[in-house]
């Protein structure tokens, strides 16, 4: 079981931080910082390998979270005319 903490970012619309316990934003490579921008806090989570996410593998979450101490969850690709649309409207 990892312990981690869930950020929102303000500058990147479905972009998310998992932090292992221990790590703080500030230990994060500052070009990352800048480009994740102001660290909104969503949840505390208690993962595990069985445990289910919505958008990505836990295994890889579990796996950055323990060589990294972060990980980051970006947004899902769109189609490329659904991005052109999204754009235009």
């Amino acid at each position: 079981m990892k312990s981690c903490k869930v950020f929102r970012s303000d500058k990147k619309a479905e972009t998310y931080l998992y932090l292992a316990d221990g790590v703080e934003f500030n230990d994060l490579p500052t070009e990352l910082q800048e480009r994740f921008g102001e660290p909104a806090f969503v949840l505390r989570l208690e993962l595990s390998a069985d445990h289910r996410l919505a958008r990505v593998d836990v295994t890889k979450v579990l796996e950055s979270l323990a060589e990294y101490g972060f990980y980051l969850q970006l947004p899902p690709k769109l189609p490329v005319e659904e991005e052109i649309t999204r754009h235009l409207l």
